[in-house]
């Protein structure tokens, strides 16, 4: 076996472990030596790869988003506009409990600022190419009217940080008001992404999710 083969199996041997830690004990809870033990891999060989648990939880995330992207997922979807192929993958994500369970249990180290603006530039480099993509596409099918997909390419992947309360503090009700806030301002740029009982239900199992964090 080459040494770039050996040294990717051992990567996914340490993501594989600490994935599967994550989900039983907690980030927090679970240790480097937690994940040594499991990925049966030494601590230098750990830290070969990673310098720490959350470079391991960033790492995680993008082999997560890349292994079942969801804009390749609709990107096949040929049928659709591109309004409509938006719409698709807002329902896509709201039901992927395995990355939304992810996402909600990442949240507690956003908190610190080095992560939050790695997790952030990381957004901007893969996710903005992609909405831009979409938007796009709508402004040429007319299903979107707008002169601001560049900016909204830009803006969209920032949104799910700004509704964190731990990186913005916020009650159940003000987070809710946001929910209506972004499609409204969203709507306003021509952008209309969802009727207002969908608002009401998305808010709800957002605010769900992270109460139980």
């Amino acid at each position: 076996m080459k040494q770039e083969e050996k040294s990717l199996l051992s990567r996914n041997k340490i993501l594989e472990a600490s994935g599967a830690l994550f989900a039983e004990k907690g980030f927090d809870s679970t240790t480097m030596q937690d994940i040594m033990a499991r990925s049966g891999l030494s601590k230098g060989a750990i830290y070969h790869h990673f310098k720490s648990k959350e470079e391991i939880m960033q790492a995680l995330g993008d082999k997560m988003f890349f292994d079942n992207n969801p804009f390749d997922e609709i990107r096949k979807r040929t049928e659709l506009n591109g309004l409509q192929k938006i719409r698709e993958l807002l329902k896509i994500n709201q039901s992927d409990t395995k990355r939304n369970d992810f996402n909600m249990a990442a949240i507690p180290i956003l908190k610190d600022p080095r992560i939050l603006a790695t997790a952030v530039e990381a957004n901007r480099r893969v996710l903005t190419p992609l909405w831009l993509e979409l938007l796009e596409e709508g402004k040429a099918d007319g299903s979107i009217k707008t002169e601001y997909a560049k900016e909204l390419s830009e803006l969209l992947p920032l949104i799910n940080f700004w509704l964190m309360p731990s990186i913005y503090p916020a009650t159940a009700e003000e987070i809710q008001h946001k929910f209506i806030f972004i499609v409204e301002v969203l709507s306003k740029m021509g952008l209309p992404l969802m009727e207002e009982d969908a608002i009401k239900v998305m808010a709800e199992k957002f605010i769900k999710d992270i109460s139980s964090k």
